[in-house]
């Protein structure tokens, strides 16, 4: 990309960013303490977040290499300075989330299949696309993981319904870093190219992914661990249950924030239109509180980037 594409563009945040922290974390899964239905005690829709979590490692990998590569065209400091917190919270929620994949694995998920799957889609597909393209999926992806962590913030209560603690802590810590950093990738992409058919197909790359691949993962994942499920009752309600948890209108996870979703395609749109910084407030307070929070005993260290010229 030249420097000549950059055109000008004011991100909502100008002047008035607040700082995105780098935390490095320490689960220590294991495999033992594992909820396979720790989403509202279903195993239908906890498998799609399992599947995402798979699919997670690979979509970061893609963020934090496209990011990287794109940093070096921006000339503003604050700008290439939250790049550099978005690569180092994404590259600490790939780790982490690979660790947390190990877990599963020992559970009869597909794991190494799924990764062989991502690998070679991400690697043949993704990894092929030109570097604009992938500047636009790019912040795509931000935009579904920004939706889901609004979310879950607004629905902190589908953490409670299970005892295992380090699943909660890390989603919810990834749900707070999400949120966080919303805004980075939309800033980058419209700093340096803004252009809006591009963003759409981004858009629609990112929603293919997310919305159908995963899912599509997902509902194979209760299956391949017990193949007689298929003709359990028991299962199929759990299915029916699932569903209205992950599209249904009311309370559904996409199903309700469709709204949200597709606020992406209005040409004057900015992540930051959805404010969360209640929601952050709240949320840094009960989960990093040094003696009560849920993160405390995981956190290993935090800090923010230098800010560079």
């Amino acid at each position: 990309m030249s420097t000549a594409t950059i055109h000008q563009y004011a991100p909502k945040t100008a002047g008035k960013a607040p700082e995105v922290p780098i935390r490095h974390m320490d689960f220590k899964f294991d495999a033992k303490d594992l909820d396979t239905t720790f989403f509202k005690d279903t195993e239908f829709a906890t498998a799609y977040f399992q599947a995402l979590s798979i699919f997670l490692t690979f979509g970061e990998e893609l963020v934090i290499d496209t990011a990287r590569y794109h940093r070096q065209f921006l000339k503003d400091p604050v700008l290439k300075q939250r790049v550099t917190a978005l690569i180092g919270q994404e590259a600490i929620h790939s780790k982490m989330h690979d660790e947390f994949n190990d877990t599963l694995a020992e559970h009869r998920y597909p794991v190494a299949l799924y990764r062989f799957l991502a690998d070679n889609v991400f690697e043949y597909g993704f990894k092929k696309l030109p570097n604009r393209m992938q500047l636009s999926l790019m912040a795509g992806i931000e935009h579904f993981t920004a939706v889901l962590a609004e979310y879950m913030m607004k629905n902190e209560e589908v953490f409670y319904e299970t005892g295992d603690e380090k699943q909660r802590a890390l989603w919810m810590w990834h749900m707070l870093e999400e949120s966080e950093h919303k805004d980075i990738a939309y800033d980058v992409y419209e700093t340096l190219s803004g252009n809006y058919p591009l963003r759409v197909s981004g858009f629609a790359l990112a929603a293919f992914t997310i919305m159908f691949l995963v899912p599509l993962g997902g509902a194979a994942i209760p299956v391949y661990r017990k193949p007689t499920k298929l003709l359990s009752l028991r299962y199929w309600k759990d299915v029916k249950t699932s569903l209205v948890f992950l599209v249904g209108p009311k309370e559904g996870v996409y199903g309700s924030t469709v709204k949200h979703i597709l606020d992406y395609l209005r040409r004057d749109f900015h992540p930051n239109d959805h404010d969360t910084t209640a929601y952050l407030e709240y949320y840094k307070e009960k989960l990093l509180n040094p003696k009560t929070g849920l993160l405390s005993p995981y956190l290993v260290k935090e800090f923010v980037p230098k800010l560079r010229a």
